[in-house]
């Protein structure tokens, strides 16, 4: 995502980072236990976070604007909540093929 926001709308922060510690309103577990983001001042947590991140990235703006309709991001946040399910066997199998490190 970091390298289609090449207008820098998006502020990222690495709340796992202690450098990090109380920039962000919520418990950190929490933060890292699903995927959040601000816009327009109000904190958004899971599909939603991600409709809103999509929203700033030019390319993927259509993609964020679907997300807008309750439809589309009822659906998207029931595949986020399977999604989180299935992440810590997901990311075992990764580092078990060596894709990624820790």
């Amino acid at each position: 995502m970091r390298r289609l926001d090449r207008r820098g709308a998006i502020h990222f922060i690495d709340v796992s980072d202690p450098a990090n510690a109380g920039v962000c309103p919520l418990d950190p577990a929490e933060l890292l236990a699903r995927f959040h983001a601000m816009e327009g001042g109000q904190l958004l947590s899971g599909a939603a976070a991600f409709a809103a991140m999509w929203r700033a990235i030019p390319l993927l703006r259509p993609l964020g604007r679907l997300a807008q309709f309750k439809p589309v991001l009822w659906f998207l946040e029931r595949a986020y909540v399977c999604f989180l399910r299935i992440r810590p066997w997901l990311q075992q199998r990764l580092r078990q093929s060596n894709v990624i490190t820790r």
